[in-house]
């Protein structure tokens, strides 16, 4: 974690350092898994440490860029950027970029895999919905994902899955034109094709519930930190409450395109009839969970809402 006033967490970082250890052991198990099936060494290694690189070092252009988002500077964006300077005063941590996204969809994400290369991003839909002290409220939480290291541990985390994804696939296309074909120590490709397909679909299921327990644990702590750095539970409550309410009356289509960074946003961009199939596999806690949560911190700070 890094140093900051936000409140430490040791539940969130506890399950940040057992979740990397299990996905640790899933690499090396995956790895071996696909030696023993019968890929190349170096390629499987060459394919792990590219995606891993890759993704690392340039999540938070791809996430900023699929956005649609522009950094801005404090002439161009004064009040943002007074806010985002206010907080990280009272939090003692270095300023990120600060950066916006023209879309009606209000949300706000953090990225980047370091300190100088850290990020918050808010969009136009939020900046129009929030009054300032719900805004803040809001970009408390994004810069306690910052501070907390969230962003990188989740890029990581999620890159097993990725890369799981990604043989997956091309083990089924190998399957599909392989015909009757054999590798050069005689073994049919169609069932070393098939080998990496199971494989890599139980590493994809396995790194995809621990990434989404993690998820949500961090999502809640955020909210504490940024709560409690605020001293006004209910001002994330309400913007909470808002951006929740106002996401069912965003286009289908503006919601879609937001969805693949669920994962990285305040709420979820929920689209008609709710994007998760159970909690079990949300990005995010429940709502009423978040608000009860805030409405606990309310009481132990004496704020009465």
């Amino acid at each position: 974690m890094a140093s900051s006033r936000f409140i430490p967490d040791r539940g969130l970082t506890s399950r940040m350092v057992l979740t990397m250890a299990i996905l640790a052991i899933v690499y090396v198990a995956f790895i071996i898994g696909l030696v023993l099936i019968g890929l190349n060494v170096w390629l499987v290694v060459a394919i792990v440490v590219g995606f891993a690189v890759f993704q690392y070092f340039t999540s938070d252009k791809i996430a900023l860029r699929a956005m649609g988002g522009q950094e801005v500077t404090p002439e161009q964006a004064p009040q943002l950027h007074a806010l985002v300077d206010r907080l990280c005063g009272m939090a003692d941590m270095p300023k990120p970029r600060v950066a916006i996204a023209d879309t009606d969809v209000p949300n706000a994400f953090a990225t980047g895999h370091s300190s100088s290369s850290s990020l918050v991003c808010v969009t136009t839909g939020l900046l129009r919905r929030l009054e300032p002290q719900e805004l803040e409220a809001v970009l408390a939480h994004e810069l306690s994902h910052v501070a907390h290291r969230d962003v990188s541990v989740m890029t990581i985390a999620g890159f097993l899955g990725i890369v799981a994804g990604f043989l997956t696939q091309a083990g089924l296309r190998f399957m599909v034109f392989s015909g009757g074909g054999r590798n050069r120590e005689g073994a049919p490709i169609a069932l070393i094709a098939l080998g990496v397909v199971v494989l890599s679909a139980v590493v994809w299921a396995l790194s995809f519930l621990l990434t989404r327990i993690l998820s949500r644990y961090r999502e809640l702590s955020a909210d504490r930190a940024a709560a409690f750095l605020t001293q006004r539970p209910s001002e994330l409550g309400s913007a909470l409450t808002k951006i929740t309410g106002d996401m069912a009356r965003i286009p289908s289509r503006d919601l879609r395109q937001a969805e693949p960074f669920n994962a990285f946003f305040f709420t979820p961009a929920f689209s008609r009839g709710g994007f998760s199939l159970s909690n079990m596999f949300a990005t995010h806690p429940p709502v009423e969970r978040r608000l009860e949560q805030l409405a606990t911190i309310s009481r132990q700070l004496g704020t009465g809402s």
